[in-house]
């Protein structure tokens, strides 16, 4: 077991000793997140990335929140933008992940694989949820930028349509089905 010291406080923020990127990396690659893609057009043209940092935040008034790398090439379109859609992708919907975890192609080449909502932003055909919003803060954290989005519209997947989804852990697809429940919740 790998165990870092705690870090000690020092003046305005800042800490005596911090674990690495790759440690940190390393701890969160065990650390299963859903997968979504994030598309937007600040007038330029569709950009879009896969994301497994999308959390729900509030439901009254719904807002969710992802983290942009400011490595990601869709960095500075993302910047300029006003609105995004957040597509939950379920398993079917690999490929759509794959694709836009890619950099260096054109990710929006299929033009029958996605189409413009009438609100301008490109949503993605195969995806059965996605959720429009109109991005409400940005703050700087390190080398990313955590986006707020409170949500506009969304198109959700019927209950017995509903896909399973789809995860990432430790560098790898996954998918979650009934072969992985564990437990129900208890209800209070």
């Amino acid at each position: 077991m790998n165990t870092t010291p705690v870090p000690q406080r020092v003046a305005e923020g800042a800490f005596e000793d911090m674990l690495s990127a790759d440690q940190f990396k390393a701890a969160f690659r065990n650390h299963p997140a859903g997968v979504a893609v994030v598309t937007a057009d600040p007038g330029d043209g569709p950009v879009g990335l896969t994301a497994t940092s999308v959390i729900s935040v509030s439901a009254n008034p719904p807002l969710l929140v992802f983290s942009l790398s400011a490595f990601s090439s869709a960095a500075p379109a993302l910047a300029r933008s006003e609105t995004v859609v957040v597509h939950l992708l379920g398993a079917e919907n690999v490929g759509l992940a794959k694709t836009f975890a890619t950099s260096g192609i054109d990710r929006f080449a299929d033009t029958e694989s996605w189409s413009r909502l009438v609100t301008g932003e490109p949503v993605l055909a195969g995806a059965s949820t996605w959720l429009r919003g109109r991005i409400v803060n940005r703050m700087e954290a390190g080398d990313s930028t955590v986006i707020a989005v409170q949500v506009l519209q969304a198109q959700i997947a019927d209950a017995e349509e509903t896909p399973d989804p789809l995860v990432y852990h430790n560098r790898t697809w996954h998918s979650l089905g009934e072969q992985s429940e564990l437990a129900q919740p208890t209800r209070s």
